[in-house]
């Protein structure tokens, strides 16, 4: 059987076996099968870590149910019929789809990178581009699947409520209304998403943190050596917190932008009095339906080769994949002009569809500049990462102080890219040429929903790119624990190099769709608080005490929830690196390849500290707004301020959506440089490995690694989190 046939079955021990030609080094007499082994650890956390979030989910399931069974009800409600029971019904049966779908994306994206890994490993071995189009093929299927789910989870949603309630017959719910019954569906995503990442980011850091730390710093082995104790627990990570959690993440941001955007367009058709309002509330499904298609386009447009004499990558793989974007976004901006003629055009304004079609496309270039922003602050092609990188030649201090800056500067311009982008779509929308009752222009916020449907209007493809990478690092793991040629090491690196890239953007891109959608979703929470009060609910003053109070707690929050999920990382790591140390000092002989580690030890550490580690900044997250509201509507009652309550919240919403885009960008783009940097170094710049620039960057890198994949992560769950969770518990606070 040929070696590569090997690794393609994943029966990598065969070449553990053969004798090294490194000094100090002997014949390994142990034949692990690597990439069963990343599987079954994958899976078993899997099923572990969304067995303790399914007990959660119908718990607050529970919950939810009991609030919705004794809150008052909605004008529309009351004149449709639509009593307490089965309002409860529906919001619960809502987020406990939404919470299943959720898993089911997240679950998808780590099935198929368990099993896409060695098959890149091994197509690294013929050719770099058979192996990018493997890993980028791979990473589309999931893609594909996780918008899919989105999509098709609401329009079934919409369609069994539609015909359940009669919807539009006489006596019955209007059109218009039903989207609000969906809000159940967004927070049980967001719930689900959020557990997810926290859980998955905890154990993919800690465990690649132990690995570094004893490993490459005080063992000065390779990365992903099999000597590594912790080696096999890093690379189940990349999976669990990758793979799984920005699957959940990015489900989470589709699904609850086409529920804010059906809302608005619905809200604004009644109030313009238009005659069928089914296309400005199914728009939303319509776009994300034409993104599996340009995005599939995209991805089917990277081509490899089987020429096993390309041994080294021929062209940058990140080019390869900006081409593909560039199809994709190209056939996205076509779909979207001709979904707005189609769908958006209505007598009363005939020229309106060609403004909604150019907020969609602000939403388009809006995308396409925040992947272009994050490429060039933790690319190392680029010059921030390249002075990170000479900053580690005078130290680790200088390493940390350069990355630190380098992250506070790269909320500059991204936040000037989505003010421009609100109030471009505002205005484009305002001057639609829609207008209500009293003749005023009502179709300001439904532009700024066009805009965010238009930046995720390309999501499938974006989340393919972010695949790729946990995929590629995977495959460069199995690479060097199965000892291949440095040949195909050094394709795998390249790979793993641009896949650090390709994660970092999807941050980016996620953090901007994050800020575009909290701000449709504080809209939406706020028209709801108009329906139950029955009056007007506008505007926030700030200069109100309590008030004030809420802002500062909803920044405080964010920076509380920071501080919990990486300290979750560091005690997390730190059993890592006590555990690995032990085997390092107990079995002398790991390091001559005479014993196998206990690589099971460090994989069961990690799996049941992250699953410890992660309900505590998940519940602060979900207990805070509720409580907060709690209180101040009792306060409210007594001081005779009846929307105390509802107001405090909207300005912890506000608050904590600006500080959390701001932290979320500090972390994600700071992590992605440091690691960014330290591949730099590891290309021969600068020393080379093993070189103090080299201990300096891991240092930067370790310090980078729950910024970028736990903390900075999870804020973009948590940002939307809040907008719908203040949603479904609206009549708490009222």
């Amino acid at each position: 059987m040929m070696m590569g046939d090997d690794v393609e079955n994943g029966n990598l021990g065969p070449y553990l076996d053969r004798p090294r030609t490194f000094p100090n080094m002997r014949s390994k007499p142990y034949t692990p099968l690597i990439s069963e082994a990343i599987r079954d650890g994958a899976e078993g956390f899997f099923k572990t870590q969304y067995g303790t979030i399914s007990k959660m989910a119908v718990l607050l399931a529970l919950v939810i149910l009991s609030i919705y069974l004794f809150r008052n009800t909605t004008p529309q409600q009351e004149s449709s019929g639509l009593g307490r029971a089965t309002s409860a019904c529906i919001t619960v049966a809502a987020f406990l789809l939404g919470a299943l779908c959720s898993g089911v994306a997240g679950y998808v994206g780590m099935w198929v990178s368990v099993r896409a890994n060695v098959r890149v490993s091994s197509a690294a071995r013929r050719s770099a581009r058979e192996a990018l189009q493997i890993a980028v093929r791979a990473g589309g299927f999931s893609a594909l699947v996780v918008v899919g789910m989105a999509v098709i989870g609401i329009a079934i949603l919409y369609a069994t409520f539609y015909v359940w309630l009669g919807v539009d017959s006489p006596g019955s719910m209007k059109v218009t209304d039903l989207p609000l019954l969906l809000v159940g569906y967004g927070f049980g995503a967001s719930f689900v998403a959020l557990f997810a990442q926290l859980g998955g980011g905890i154990y993919t850091k800690a465990a690649d943190v132990g690995a570094d730390l004893v490993g490459k710093v005080e063992q000065g082995i390779p990365e992903d050596d099999p000597r590594n104790p912790a080696v096999i627990a890093d690379l189940v990570g990349d999976n669990v917190g990758d793979c799984a959690a920005r699957g959940a993440d990015l489900f989470e941001s589709i699904a609850a932008e086409i529920i804010s955007a059906m809302i608005l367009g619905g809200t604004m058709a009644q109030h313009c009095k238009i005659e069928d309002p089914s296309g400005f509330i199914l728009f939303p499904l319509v776009v994300h339906s034409f993104d599996l298609v340009v995005s599939s386009i995209g991805i089917l447009s990277i081509r490899g080769t089987r020429d096993s004499n390309v041994k080294v990558p021929l062209e940058d793989p990140m080019t390869i994949l900006q081409k593909g974007y560039s199809v994709t976004i190209i056939l996205a901006v076509l779909t979207f002009f001709g979904s707005t003629r189609w769908l958006l055009y209505t007598e009363q304004a005939p020229s309106a569809w060609l403004n909604f079609s150019l907020c969609g496309l602000v939403g388009i270039i809006t995308a396409y500049v925040f992947v272009w922003i994050t490429k060039y602050y933790t690319d190392y092609k680029h010059e921030p990462v390249r002075t990170l990188a000479l900053s580690s030649s005078t130290g680790h201090g200088t390493n940390i102080i350069a990355g630190v800056s380098l992250g506070l500067e790269s909320t500059a311009i991204p936040v000037l890219v989505i003010s421009v982008s609100i109030i471009s779509a505002f205005w484009l929308g305002h001057t639609s040429g829609l207008v209500d009752e009293t003749g005023s222009p009502t179709g300001g916020l439904f532009g700024t929903a066009v805009a965010t449907m238009g930046m995720l209007s390309t999501a499938a493809y974006i989340l393919t790119m972010d695949m790729f990478g946990p995929i590629a690092d995977n495959a460069g793991g199995i690479v060097e624990m199965s000892q291949q040629p440095e040949s195909v090491r050094e394709i795998t690196d390249v790979l793993d190099a641009v896949g650090n890239t390709t994660k970092a953007t999807t941050k980016g891109f996620a953090i901007g769709s994050a800020a575009l959608a909290s701000f449709l979703l504080f809209s939406a929470y706020m028209d709801e608080v108009s329906s139950f009060a029955r009056e007007p609910f506008k505007q926030v003053d700030i200069a109100i005490p309590e008030v004030f109070i809420g802002g500062l707690l909803g920044s405080m929050l964010i920076f509380l929830f920071s501080a919990w999920a990486c300290a979750a990382v560091g005690r997390t790591a730190q059993e890592v690196v006590k555990e690995v140390r032990r085997q390092f000092i107990e079995r002398p002989g790991i390091m001559d390849y005479k014993e196998k580690p206990d690589y099971g030890r460090c994989v069961a550490i990690v799996a049941s500290a992250s699953l410890r580690e992660m309900i505590k900044p998940g519940a602060l997250a979900i207990v805070s707004p509720i409580v907060v509201g709690f209180l101040f509507r009792v306060l409210g009652h007594y001081t005779g301020h009846p929307l105390l309550g509802a107001k405090v919240v909207a300005a912890l919403l506000m608050f904590a959506t600006v500080s959390g885009i701001l932290m979320a960008l500090f972390l994600n783009t700071a992590g992605g440089a440091w690691d960014n940097a330290k591949k730099f170094i590891e290309t021969g710049a600068l020393g080379g490995k093993g070189s103090e620039s080299h201990k300096a960057a891991v240092t930067g890198d370790t310090v980078g690694d729950p910024f970028k994949d736990t903390a900075g992560p999870s804020l973009h769950v948590l940002i939307k989190m809040l907008a719908t969770i203040t949603l479904v518990m609206a009549p708490v606070f009222l």
